[in-house]
């Protein structure tokens, strides 16, 4: 296909406001879609105030990120993304509502458009599946925050085609990423290592082996990982932690992937994490780190 003009995102929340952000930072015109909105609103305000902290700290000139806020156009209304070259969804981690909404962007965009899912478990066949032009489906899985990040995993389903995948590879690249390719096996490369490792991290705290401080304190200057694995859970979202495993124990059926009970329990009781200002941790208006580590 010719160079990307146009990217339509579908999403308003952090993942989605972050990957709407780097596209226009990176020249392209943006076409971000949320049923709802007072997320459309709250989308607009944290791109604003991304793009002012990148430029307050010399990443971004200050004409430079003027600029890409004019590229930045919001809707409600899907068929506004039918003149969209390229379309990510970054919506619910819920096969259902994916394969709902792959069913309606196949009938809205144009014929040549790719349609990606920024999911970070989810099979790209079965989404695909939904649609008349799997070979045009694939899986683009930014890291969180996108603005922040450096890696998209990019997933082939079973019918997409080399040239939806060099055509992904190249707007991914042209977005600043590094890109790393999966086949589509359950959790992909990054979660299917990550996940287990925060699930028995959660098993530790459940059978008494440390506290989390300690935990999280052995990971970090153990491992050297800028996160423990419990406030890194927190980042997430606990209940998204729960999807994964979830797909990984039915997807893979071996039982070292299924969800430790802790993890089932804190998500029933709501706390999931700093979205809710409490999981692991109770968190105030500082969160515990402002440092980054490969996220979902």
């Amino acid at each position: 296909m010719s160079e990307v003009k146009i990217i339509g995102v579908v999403g308003g929340g952090q993942m989605g406001a972050g990957i709407a952000q780097v596209a226009a930072v990176h020249g392209v015109d943006v076409w971000l879609h949320d049923v709802d909105p007072l997320a459309l609103s709250r989308a607009s305000s944290s791109i604003s105030s991304s793009i002012n902290r990148f430029v307050s700290k010399s990443l971004l000139s200050q004409g430079a990120g003027a600029d890409a806020l004019k590229r930045l156009r919001f809707t409600s209304n899907l068929e506004d993304l039918r003149h969209a070259d390229f379309i990510v969804e970054a919506v619910v981690e819920s096969e259902e509502v994916k394969k709902n909404l792959f069913v309606k962007l196949d009938q809205i965009a144009k014929s040549s458009a790719i349609l990606a899912s920024n999911t970070s478990s989810i099979s790209i066949t079965r989404i695909a599946s939904s649609t008349t032009r799997p070979r045009q489906v694939i899986g683009m899985h930014f890291m969180n925050p996108p603005p922040v990040m450096k890696l998209i995993e990019i997933v082939r389903g079973a019918d997409t085609s080399d040239e939806t995948f060099i055509a992904t590879k190249a707007l991914s690249e042209r977005l600043g990423k590094v890109v790393i390719t999966s086949q589509d096996y359950s959790g992909f490369i990054v979660n299917r290592i990550l996940m287990p490792m925060i699930n028995e991290a959660f098993y530790a705290l459940y059978t008494g082996v440390a506290t989390k401080e300690d935990i999280d304190t052995g990971m970090k200057l153990g491992t050297n990982h800028p996160m423990g694995p419990l406030e890194l859970a927190d980042f997430i979202g606990l209940d998204v932690c729960l999807s994964i495993m979830r797909v990984l124990h039915a997807g893979l059926g071996d039982n070292k992937y299924a969800p430790c009970p802790l993890l089932v329990q804190h998500v029933d009781a709501g706390r999931l994490g700093r979205k809710r200002d409490i999981g692991v941790y109770e968190y105030g208006k500082e969160p515990r780190s402002t440092k980054s580590s490969s996220r979902l």
